[in-house]
């Protein structure tokens, strides 16, 4: 039997979304733990949401057949996800909202929608520049920034390695403008 076709394939799906969200939840409890002023607290929820982490990336590489995809894969995976997510499932969301009289979490609904569409955007760039080998190199010149020290120069591409804390070219981007 095929594994996407199994039972155990949908308890893989079902165990990492139950383990994504409770990550998420216990990141959140944890803040307001610290808010509240529970110190400890908050960290026994941050330590259980890392767990809850390294749990659900077990889920997913048994879903991907046994590791996690490359780069480009994973980009177009946030592109499909986040075009979903933006015109399909927030619209219908948001009409239901509506049609069951909670304006204001209707309302949320579309605004994160538009968030999402951005990140769509976000994404489907990054695969440009990833399948056009333009992460770091680009046409014309720009302004380089290195993500760790801070070190900026301008080019068309980013050195092999920062002049400054000699950080590898990873860790360069175009810099965004500033406020």
């Amino acid at each position: 039997m095929e594994l996407k076709e199994s039972r155990t394939y949908a308890n893989l799906m079902s165990a990492f979304a139950g383990e994504s969200q409770a990550r998420v939840k216990y990141g959140i409890y944890g803040e307001k733990a610290r808010e509240e002023g529970y110190q400890q607290i908050g960290d026994i929820f941050d330590e259980t949401s890392h767990n809850e982490k390294a749990h659900a990336e077990l889920w997913l590489k048994y879903i991907h057949g046994g590791s996690i995809p490359s780069t480009l894969p994973n980009l177009q995976n946030g592109v499909d996800g986040e075009h979903f997510e933006w015109s399909q499932m927030y619209k219908e969301f948001a009409e239901v909202a509506k049609q069951e009289g909670f304006p204001q979490i209707a309302l949320s609904f579309e605004q994160v929608a538009k968030v999402e569409a951005a990140h769509e955007k976000r994404y489907q760039a990054l695969v440009n520049d990833v399948n056009g080998n333009q992460v770091f190199k680009k046409v014309t010149s720009q302004t380089w920034i290195c993500r760790n020290c801070g070190f900026v120069l301008e080019g068309v591409e980013a050195p092999p390695q920062c002049p400054l804390c000699k950080y590898p070219q990873a860790f360069f981007e175009v810099d965004k403008p500033q406020l």
